[in-house]
């Protein structure tokens, strides 16, 4: 009887998911002594780039569980990275701010996320860079979209 064998050192989806854990302990190294939690980090980014989402804003644009992101949440508002505003339109939702605490930890939190990168891919030429990650973004829409062919 001939089986077909799945070859993990072969598999994208096994490395990228190898890769994604090692990136994730790797970044929680550098970022804990900040005070940090990947979880948060990633919503940090999303908060950086733009102030005042809505929970709502957040969980879709991190593709992340709604409990998920309430859970992420709590923990930053119980550590002093964000605070809740009412909204300005919307009186059952609230709008997320960050801190001073979180605002000041932008430069040191991204430091440490472009060591991770540089550790996994500085051995990359700046095409190859730019292939591997426009490889990947493109990997990552298909997969949302349930694309196969």
């Amino acid at each position: 009887m001939v089986t077909d064998t799945f070859d993990r050192a072969r598999s994208a989806g096994y490395l990228a998911n190898h890769m994604a854990r090692l990136f994730a302990q790797r970044l929680h190294e550098r970022i804990r002594p900040l005070g940090l939690a990947p979880a948060q980090f990633m919503t940090l980014l999303a908060l950086w780039e733009e102030d005042g989402l809505t929970q709502r804003d957040l969980f879709e644009r991190l593709d992340v569980e709604q409990a998920t992101m309430a859970n992420t949440l709590a923990r930053m508002e119980r550590d002093g990275l964000i605070e809740r505003r009412a909204h300005a339109t919307d009186a059952r939702a609230k709008t997320i701010h960050l801190t001073n605490r979180a605002r000041d930890l932008r430069g040191p939190a991204q430091a440490a996320a472009r060591e991770v990168n540089a550790m996994a891919l500085g051995h990359l030429n700046g095409d190859d860079l730019e292939l591997f990650v426009s490889t990947m973004r493109s990997a990552v829409e298909r997969l949302k979209a349930g694309e196969t062919g």
